[in-house]
């Protein structure tokens, strides 16, 4: 399961990968497939800011990708800097996952065909975000 979330640990953009794949490689795809805010008046896009992850994310070809979208990193290098001053951060992603698992059918895996628990998992990030407006508004 990857998630990519806003500061506030809205879900923007949900996807599926195997067992077997490396997290870091789900990452272009979550980017790459994420619909900016278009400006109609101005022509505007709105692109990510600054992006937040863990170690895992830190592969030096993933981090010249995203300097090639102007987006700026803030993932801790292996044996440079320690992860504990970025986690300050990364709560944020960690809460959208409890959220999400919190949902029956996403916890343990029910759903054998992925197109299925990407649906679920999709509507349970549009849950989310619904919950979190109506709770702003009220």
């Amino acid at each position: 399961m990857h998630i990519l979330s806003d500061a506030n640990g809205l879900p923007l953009a949900v996807g599926v990968s195997a067992a077997n794949v490396h997290g870091s490689e789900g990452l272009k795809p979550m980017v790459a497939g994420h619909q900016t805010k278009h400006d109609p008046f101005r022509g505007q896009y709105f692109k990510p800011q600054r992006l937040h992850a863990d170690k895992a994310y830190g592969i030096p070809h993933l981090r010249k990708w995203l300097w090639g979208k102007c987006i700026g990193v803030r993932i801790a290098r292996k044996g440079i800097e320690s992860s504990e001053r970025l986690g300050c951060r990364r709560w944020a992603i960690a809460r959208t996952m409890s959220w999400l698992s919190g949902y029956r059918r996403l916890g343990p895996r029910y759903e054998r065909n992925p197109r299925n628990y990407l649906a679920f998992l999709g509507l349970a990030a549009a849950l989310c975000c619904y919950k979190r407006f109506v709770r702003i508004t009220t």
